[in-house]
């Protein structure tokens, strides 16, 4: 399960979605993800699948490392579902046991949220895949640079967020070894109940801590040798510059937000109750 976990990680590949500028993928992620709020029919679902469908094959990123990544949320996607489709009292009952009874719009709105998560999950996820942590750096302190003027240091806080990256695989990856490690020691992480469960967990993050910390001052001294002062009067070897293949690019999304608000709204497409 720990290596299933994908967040933050870069998939190296020769695509056109990872040559396009990170400010670029970085918006277009956002206007994404809000599209997906935008409807509640599906037809928008369907526009937003032929868009996913193509941008995934625009990353040349496998789609099974892709349904890798989902493997982790499986567990927060069927809460998310249960609670939808139980707790939903619209519409017409379609099945009543005891005390669960499901609905139409308790099963309609348990579909589209189950759709709508796994989508979120698999948007975000293209981003990291096609970028690496140096150029969201950049593409985030660029964009956040406006706020600079209202004394907010942008570039502390995009650092921040590239040291964090780059410590999520580099931390899954000590997990891992800290839990075979105590499982080559004797250590049962599975059986028991919840509260059982979580005590053999205390092995676990102990060292985990401690290895995180000292990462953290690793890092912090590294930082400090090499005279780093924050992000005042440095430089970039590589700076970013807009190309048409940038502006292509935002054209493209905006016309899918504009379609998939249009047609998600305005022209519904009816099957059964959905």
């Amino acid at each position: 399960m720990i290596r299933d976990i994908t967040i933050g990680q870069y998939y190296p590949a020769k695509s056109l979605l990872h040559r396009v500028d990170p400010r670029v993928k970085l918006v277009s992620t956002l206007l994404y993800l809000i599209s997906l709020f935008l409807f509640k029919s599906i037809s928008g679902y369907l526009v937003a699948t032929i868009f996913l469908v193509s941008i995934i094959r625009l990353s040349k990123v496998p789609l099974s490392y892709i349904v890798k990544g989902l493997k982790p949320i499986v567990m927060l996607l069927m809460i998310t579902v249960l609670f939808n489709l139980f707790l939903t009292r619209e519409g017409e009952v379609l099945v009543h046991v005891w005390i669960f009874t499901v609905t139409e719009g308790g099963l309609r709105t348990a579909v589209f949220m189950a759709i709508r998560l796994i989508y979120l999950i698999i948007g975000s996820s293209l981003m990291t895949f096609t970028t690496t942590p140096n150029e969201l750096t950049d593409g985030l302190e660029d964009l956040l640079k406006p706020l600079s003027k209202l004394r907010v240091p942008v570039h502390e806080v995009a650092m921040m967020m590239s040291i964090a990256l780059r410590f999520i695989p580099i931390l899954l990856e000590e997990t891992d070894k800290i839990m075979k490690a105590q499982i080559a020691r004797g250590a049962d992480l599975e059986s028991g109940n919840m509260i059982q469960r979580a005590k053999s967990m205390i092995p676990i993050l102990v060292p985990l801590f401690v290895s995180a910390f000292r990462r953290a001052n690793d890092l912090a001294m590294a930082m400090e040798a090499r005279c780093y002062h924050g992000g005042e009067g440095r430089t970039k070897m590589k700076p970013l510059h807009y190309r048409s293949r940038d502006y292509i690019t935002y054209a493209v999304v905006v016309l899918y937000v504009a379609a998939v608000f249009v047609i998600g709204r305005y022209l519904p497409l009816h099957v059964w109750i959905f």
